[in-house]
């Protein structure tokens, strides 16, 4: 079955096995369009190639995801970024989310689940912003 779907993901880890294990996941779910950094940086310097979705470690050697994480929201708010980190701490997934996160995923068995799951809420709230009235949203864009 074709995906209806198709996103543009950026995975941004510098653990290997895990940003192959989730390119694998994302493949085998029929997503193609899937680009792989090992660090903040290079992945700050490719937001020129439009990502959907970009699942962001948390801790990483050059810079932290939150570094980048604030930089993806200046650069266009509108890029879906998924923490991901084996820190269990909820003040860092509060932290994420308070920057603009659309969700944190815990580094665990069911971390390829997740993401299939965050992907799913994403599709949702694409189709409930089609559905919305857009001068409304802007309108509450402009509150914020």
């Amino acid at each position: 079955m074709k995906n209806q779907n198709q996103f543009k993901f950026f995975i941004v880890d510098d653990d290997v096995f895990c940003a192959n294990l989730y390119d694998q996941h994302l493949k085998n779910a029929e997503y193609n369009d899937i680009t792989y950094f090992s660090n903040g940086n290079d992945c700050i310097n490719n937001l020129n190639l439009n990502p959907d979705i970009i699942f962001l470690d948390h801790n990483m050697d050059d810079m932290s995801g939150f570094e980048v994480l604030k930089k993806i929201k200046r650069y266009n708010p509108n890029i879906y970024v998924v923490m991901i980190s084996g820190q269990e701490n909820i003040k860092t997934a509060v932290d994420a989310l308070k920057y603009g996160a659309f969700d944190y995923i815990i580094k665990d068995s069911n971390a390829c689940y997740k993401l299939t799951q965050t992907i799913n809420n994403i599709i949702k709230v694409k189709e409930q912003l089609k559905k919305a009235n857009p001068n409304l949203i802007q309108r509450l864009l402009t509150l914020i």
